[in-house]
């Protein structure tokens, strides 16, 4: 599940298996449908995505629980901490969430600098998954940094 897939989307597909189904959200009806184009034109059968329109913490929770493998998370900064709660909530154990520009995560040593509400979101959301038991995190330094967890056991 992601917001805004396309071409991330695209390389989830290819990623899984012929019978699994994509599931994106994201409130934009232009982006969906640029979505639903690059998929068609990559190749891929209607059938193996699912795009729902609609703002992704009034959608996420009207999904079915431990229904997901993955969860793909490029949104609201400010929202990762209450995104890593849906997330949780819908991964099957082991199962995989991965926020986008992860590495704004990285801890680093306090200073007189403020942090912006964004950064200190993504910073909340690499505590919260670091402090986890039930998680195995990861922080890959691909692009922006990719910040994921894996779900060993349920929380």
């Amino acid at each position: 599940m992601g917001t805004g897939c396309g071409s991330s989307g695209i390389w989830l597909l290819r990623g899984m298996r012929p019978d699994a189904i994509l599931t994106t959200v994201d409130v934009d009806p232009e982006y969906q449908e640029m979505a639903r184009a690059a998929f068609r034109r990559a190749g891929f059968p209607a059938n193996r995505a699912r795009l729902i329109q609609g703002r992704a913490m009034d959608v996420l929770p009207r999904l079915t629980d431990g229904a997901y493998d993955m969860v793909f998370v490029d949104a609201a900064k400010e929202e990762y901490p209450r995104f890593l709660t849906e997330a949780l909530r819908l991964l099957r154990v082991g199962g995989i969430v991965v926020f986008n520009n992860g590495l704004e995560a990285a801890p680093v040593p306090d200073g007189p600098l403020s942090v912006p509400g964004a950064q200190r979101s993504v910073r909340e959301v690499g505590r919260l998954i670091r402090e986890d038991e039930s998680l195995v995190p990861l922080l890959l330094p691909v692009g922006e940094g990719l910040l994921a967890a894996i779900r060993e056991e349920a929380s």
